[in-house]
């Protein structure tokens, strides 16, 4: 999937349940699993109901580009609905070329993918026509009794290009079936859940050099969600836990320079609707929200050697029919440097909103697993940062630091003596340091992560014993990922992640250091050309650490596979 890419991104601590082929949350600079944007080309795609649906994008990574983070006054013009966070990606331009990939490993792990893009008209054509098709599907026994899973994936995009212009259609489904022991609960539950999502997107972009750039989209998004507490308890006709949501939006983004200035401006809207069996508390079951955001940038020469200063603001706008609106500004002042060694620095201020989801807001209060509050409003965050990057004897550096205040954000507590988990909302400020640290060789590639952080809370008087998220986060997280190239063809590939998490009651396995380690070997051989062959080995040392407190760490396993590209 695509947040597989994120496993080991030094800016992201993703936190899966089962395989990523299960279900995964994304959480940048300690947010938490909703605070986090997933945009593609000019739209951002989410799921209303939850926030565990976010990196449901039934998009096979072959057609999207390498994701980026953007965090601060980058996510500005990033994402709606986002406070934290957004994990950003581009359609891949289409090539003549395919591949077929065969997996297979411990727990009668079987994976299989294949993908065949083909473009029609020559190079020198003013109108060029692409397509591709892309095929997924998995299953396992699962590494622990109720830990099985089945995956199936199927995409077809068509593209065109015409000069610098790039529009791309997708149809996407997705289905995948898993189950996991305390899946969301910490009761002792083996317990069970069904996806099913529909993605239907055109994305349309224009490229203008130097003077700027317009991209606009639209899509339309269905995911049914079928949960069971417990899967072996018998069900009636009617599940208790059954979830259709429906998400359409369109978005739109222009960056032009005018009267020698920068100017940068992007609107989007989406609407959504809830059908569901059990979220039926709340006071609506249906929303559209709309965001509005206009940055303008000055830059100057600040020496005649080529660097520049700039200074930048902005001013957004956030709505929604079902309350009130907000306006997020912000302020960035940036410098970039002519001689070696230190290259860019900026300072800057944003702010960022969000509106809770259905399981928040549409579940009961008084009863039930998961406890929610129909009055839990708009969440804002402030984002406060300073930072600079450079280049020391040949290593790429960048470094941040960064103070956040999140006010009303929205969390799920535990408390003793309650069979339920519960939304409430948490004033909690965060103060953080990102170091990231990258070289490459001839034969050799690292790439450093050092992340910190602290937080302080207030829970406005609820009673809380322990969060399952706002408070589920490394003070200290380190990140080492290497690819040694021995030669022959051959690649050994480690990543690296340990971590000092802060103290958490729910967490019963694992304490609160880990060190979780993954090595494959990659061989390419010389006299094949196009074939792979690869040996892989997740959780090296079998650590039983939770990433999500009260859920069992998916122990070790290996698996073999063998691929063919053409």
């Amino acid at each position: 999937m695509p947040v597989s890419a994120l496993r080991y991104e030094p800016r992201v601590d993703l936190q899966s349940r089962n395989l990523a082929e299960g279900q995964s949350d994304v959480t940048v600079r300690g947010g938490t699993f909703e605070n986090t944007g997933f945009r593609v080309g000019a739209l951002t795609v989410g799921d209303p109901q939850t926030g565990h649906y976010l990196a449901e994008l039934p998009i096979a990574p072959a057609m999207l580009g390498a994701p980026e983070v953007a965090t601060g006054a980058s996510l500005f013009l990033a994402a709606t609905n986002a406070t934290v966070g957004a994990i950003v990606q581009e359609w891949r331009p289409i090539r003549n070329a395919g591949a077929a990939v065969a997996v297979a490993g411990e727990s009668q792990l079987r994976r299989a993918e294949l993908y065949q893009g083909r473009r029609w008209g020559g190079e020198g054509a003013a109108v060029r026509w692409a397509g591709d098709l892309a095929l997924a599907t998995s299953e396992s026994d699962g590494p622990l009794p109720g830990g099985d899973h089945e995956f199936f994936r199927g995409n077809l995009r068509l593209q065109r290009q015409d000069g610098g212009a790039q529009t791309d259609a997708l149809a996407g489904y997705q289905a995948k079936r898993f189950g996991w022991p305390n899946l969301y609960t910490p009761f002792n539950s083996s317990e069970l859940e069904n996806l099913q999502t529909t993605l239907w997107v055109i994305n349309h972009r224009v490229g203008q050099g130097a003077d700027g750039s317009v991209e606009m989209g639209a899509f339309h998004r269905r995911n049914k969600d079928d949960y069971a507490f417990n899967r072996f308890a018998p069900v009636g006709p009617v599940h208790p836990f059954q979830h259709t949501t429906w998400l359409s939006g369109a978005a739109a983004e222009v960056r032009r320079q005018w009267m020698g200035l920068e100017w940068e401006a992007r609107g989007e809207v989406q609407a959504d609707q809830l059908q569901s069996t059990s979220l039926t508390a709340g006071r609506y079951m249906s929303r559209s929200l709309a965001r509005g955001a206009l940055a303008v940038r000055n830059e100057w020469a600040t020496d005649t050697a080529g660097g520049r200063g700039s200074v930048r603001v902005g001013v957004g706008y956030d709505d929604t029919n079902r309350g009130g609106g907000a306006v997020t500004p912000l302020l960035e002042f940036g410098r970039t440097f002519s001689a070696a060694g230190l290259r860019r620095f900026r300072f800057g201020y944003a702010k960022s909103t969000q509106v809770p989801s259905y399981t928040a807001l549409n579940s009961s209060a008084v009863s039930g697993l998961f406890r929610g509050n129909r009055d839990l409003g708009r969440s804002a965050s402030h984002n406060l940062e300073v930072a600079v990057e450079g280049s020391l004897d040949h290593w790429a550096l960048e470094a941040a630091a960064f103070f956040r205040r999140d006010r009303s954000l929205v969390d799920w507590t535990f408390r003793r003596g309650v069979v339920a988990r519960t939304a409430n909302a948490v004033d909690v400020d965060t103060a953080g340091l990102e170091l990231v640290a990258r070289r490459s060789w001839t034969v050799l590639d690292l790439v450093l992560g050092y992340t910190a952080l602290d937080k302080d809370p207030s829970y406005r008087g609820a009673a809380v014993d322990a969060s399952f998220y706002a408070l589920n986060y490394a003070r200290h997280r380190l990140t080492l990922a290497a690819v040694a190239r021995l030669g022959g063809g051959v690649e050994l590939r480690i990543d690296n992640a340990a971590r000092w998490q802060a103290e958490n009651l729910l967490r019963t396995q694992g304490g609160r250091q880990a060190l979780n380690s993954s090595v494959g070997l990659v061989v390419r051989p010389r006299g094949w050309p196009g074939w792979e062959f690869t040996a892989r080995v997740d959780n090296v040392w079998d650590d039983p650490y939770q990433e999500v407190p009260a859920v069992p760490a998916s122990p070790r396993q290996w698996s073999v596979g063998l691929g063919y590209a053409w």
